[in-house]
């Protein structure tokens, strides 16, 4: 009777056993060869273009010029910080982003709440509250010029009706013209934010509000208690991506007022865009354009970093 004997481990064999699995080396170049093809327009679309854009800010570049562009270092910004236009457009910016950007996620944050209920129609009120989000800005501007015409307009005809006059230019007067411009940015730009809040609502486990009610919480204890500290998340990202789009806002201001009168509703952006395609100052231009971006990044960051210690806090 032969006994059985026990295999021998088996020994090393050249190339990759079956159903081993695969590296880290080699996973890590088919993850990049899959992003490869989405990578690729950024650097060339955007990262291509911002880096041009920060050497052009650098140098003396004009359109129509027949000499080479000149290297001159910082002297377009050593201008920059004395030119009051620019600053006084800046301030313009911020008063615009904030105007526009705190209504917006007010008003926005009740229209949520109430298309969270269950109401009738209630797919209807959705599908109504993004119409102004799928119309372009260019055609929301021209509609907004027609509701605000002085002589033909919806706006003056409601006032002449209801016997509060009417006939006053909104768009060209100097204390009228940005507060008019401020509240199309916050019709145009609402259904967004609200689309984006709604899906944070609904995101909140119904249990919890559930739960709360049987307490005894009302619907204000239980918004404070249950919705905001779920929603807060959504609310931060949201007003932070508000506050970048709405400051660089650049078609609705330019279709609606060209950044008149008096330069009142003289956006950063359109200021930049007039030395550049108008007087043909394209390196000081890109200087406007590398300051815009600094300084809004580092108000962004502190704004986050305020926001996220306050609900660490909490």
């Amino acid at each position: 009777m032969t006994s059985v004997s026990e295999a021998p481990p088996p020994g090393p064999r050249a190339g990759r056993e079956p159903g081993r699995a695969p590296s880290r080396r080699a996973v890590g170049h088919g993850a990049w060869f899959l992003v490869l093809p989405a990578l690729i327009p950024i650097l060339v679309l955007s990262v291509g273009p911002l880096l041009y854009g920060v050497l052009l800010a650098f140098t003396d570049a004009q359109s129509g010029r027949t000499r080479a562009t000149q290297w001159i270092g910082a002297l377009n910004f050593r201008d920059l910080l004395h030119d009051t236009l620019f600053w006084e457009s800046f301030r313009i910016g911020l008063v615009w982003a904030v105007g526009v950007t705190v209504p917006q996620f007010l008003l926005a944050l009740g229209l949520a709440l109430l298309l969270d209920q269950d109401l009738r129609l209630r797919w209807l009120a959705r599908a109504l509250a993004i119409v102004p989000w799928a119309m372009p800005e260019v055609v929301v501007g021209v509609m907004w010029r027609l509701v605000y015409h002085p002589d033909a307009g919806v706006l003056n005809e409601t006032l002449r009706d209801i016997g509060l006059g009417g006939g006053r230019d909104w768009l060209s007067g100097l204390a009228t013209a940005l507060p008019a411009v401020i509240l199309v940015g916050v019709w145009a730009g609402m259904p967004q934010t609200t689309v984006t809040l709604l899906a944070g609502l609904q995101s909140t486990p119904r249990e919890l509000h559930e739960a709360a009610a049987v307490d005894g919480a009302g619907a204000w204890r239980r918004f404070r208690t249950v919705t905001w500290p779920a929603l807060r998340p959504v609310a931060l990202a949201v007003t932070a991506l508000n506050l970048i789009w709405n400051f660089n806002s650049f078609a609705l201001v330019y279709v609606l007022t060209s950044g008149g009168p008096g330069g009142r509703t003289r956006l950063p952006m359109l200021f930049a865009y007039e030395e550049a395609f108008r007087y043909g100052q394209f390196g000081y231009a890109a200087a406007m354009g590398c300051v815009m971006v600094a300084l809004v990044s580092i108000a962004l960051a502190v704004f986050l970093a305020g926001r996220l210690r306050a609900g660490d806090d909490t």
